[in-house]
């Protein structure tokens, strides 16, 4: 019986209590630990190779995890002596390594736990061989996970990641075809932001029906930037377009641009920096085409950013919603610098996210979604569209992201 064999292996290291046992995984493991106490097994040697720490990394973690025994020792010892501030500093530290230490201890755990499956795979025994292999595969899914938590835990966040975002979309080259992906694209990210609980509202569109020439929305939401900054760039389209009577594929694009909200705290624009227009919405398709002069063009002066919105009855609201978006792209503006000085002795992985670059292609003969800044591909367009597939691209951008800022940081 398969019980049996497991249950005969586990009583020859001497593991096994006299009650039965109750499941598969308990054996195993219980069998790994009896392993670990008869002899020391390199952490991590199973999975040399693999890993997405390098030994730098590895030493730098050894000194955080040094850093916080010594920590944790001053912290209970006698503290009397140490005044207000001393103890804010210490207690901060403490807490910033536990941050990064305790998954690194389990880290470590996992490492050892693979190499003692891995012996148990070599066993001679079947059953055992096929419980380790199982329980081998939720271990190196588990080492993966601790291994971003821990890469996430030691990079330094742009306090703009936890933002809400402004969402620019403008259609590209291809006529018609690129305003209808344009509205595609724009219906996708709407879709998204419901799946993840954000607040999706349209700013300004310009459209005919289904055809977008080009919208601006506002997500609002904790993290909402961080998980859309990837998303700028030029997607590019290759289907068949619905006007298409010969069934030729078409080749399109639409620009995409994503903004972290901005406060009059981050960005203090200077009335006088301002050029202020007023003049009468038009334009086919568009929402509220009036007789009066409601539209509001914004120019900053300095920067040269020009800002139109119509989409308001209200000159005073469509004035307020100009200016959300140059404080945003005046913030994001400002961002951008401060980002490329810090990266500009290093090639990045993943582009910076501006319109000249193609990030993304959606081919639709082939179902296929490939991007391009980390040859990716997803064969799932109808999941991308609907907003459900959106998270696994998002996913993969930010690991080999995380990977690219730690490679800089060595």
């Amino acid at each position: 019986m398969r019980w049996q064999a497991l249950w005969s292996a586990g009583r020859a290291i001497g593991y096994c209590s006299p009650a039965r046992p109750t499941a598969g995984k308990n054996i195993v493991r219980g069998f790994a630990a009896a392993i670990r106490s008869k002899q020391e097994l390199p952490p991590g040697s199973e999975f040399a190779g693999k890993s997405s720490l390098t030994p730098r990394i590895h030493a730098k973690l050894q000194f955080l995890q040094q850093k916080h025994a010594d920590l944790t020792q001053r912290m209970s010892g006698d503290i009397s002596q140490l005044d207000r501030e001393e103890m804010a500093r210490l207690s901060k530290d403490l807490s910033d390594t536990s941050n990064i230490v305790e998954p690194y201890m389990q880290l470590l755990e996992q490492y050892l736990e693979l190499k003692e499956l891995q012996q148990m795979i070599n066993s001679k025994d079947p059953a055992l061989r096929s419980m380790a292999q199982e329980e081998r595969e939720n271990t190196l899914s588990s080492i993966a996970t601790s291994e971003r938590k821990i890469i996430s835990a030691l990079l330094p966040r742009d306090s703009a990641e936890q933002a809400g975002a402004i969402l620019e979309i403008r259609a590209g080259t291809g006529g018609d075809e690129a305003s209808l992906f344009c509205g595609d694209l724009l219906r996708m990210y709407e879709k998204y932001s419901q799946l993840c609980g954000w607040k999706f509202s349209l700013m300004s569109i310009v459209n005919d029906g289904e055809q977008v020439k080009e919208a601006v929305a506002k997500v609002s939401g904790r993290g909402v930037f961080g998980a859309l900054m990837f998303e700028s760039g030029v997607h590019r389209v290759q289907r068949v377009p619905a006007t298409e009577t010969q069934g030729r594929i078409h080749t399109s694009t639409a620009t995409v641009a994503v903004l972290p909200q901005a406060t009059n705290i981050h960005v203090d624009i200077k009335e006088s920096d301002l050029r202020i227009d007023v003049f009468r919405a038009s334009g086919k398709g568009g929402q509220h085409v009036n007789t009066t002069d409601s539209a509001v063009r914004i120019t900053h002066l300095p920067s040269g950013i020009v800002v139109e919105n119509q989409q308001e009855r209200s000159q005073i609201q469509n004035k307020e919603r100009a200016l959300q978006i140059l404080r945003a792209r005046l913030y994001e503006k400002e961002r951008q610098r401060l980002a490329n000085e810090r990266r500009a002795s290093r090639n990045k992985l993943i582009g910076s996210g501006d319109r000249s670059e193609k990030c993304r292609t959606y081919n639709y003969a082939q179902n296929r979604v490939t991007d391009h800044r980390i040859n990716f591909s997803l064969y799932d367009i109808e999941g991308l569209m609907n907003g459900t597939a959106l998270q696994l691209v998002i996913d993969q951008l930010r690991i080999q992201n995380d990977l690219d800022e730690l490679a800089s940081m060595e």
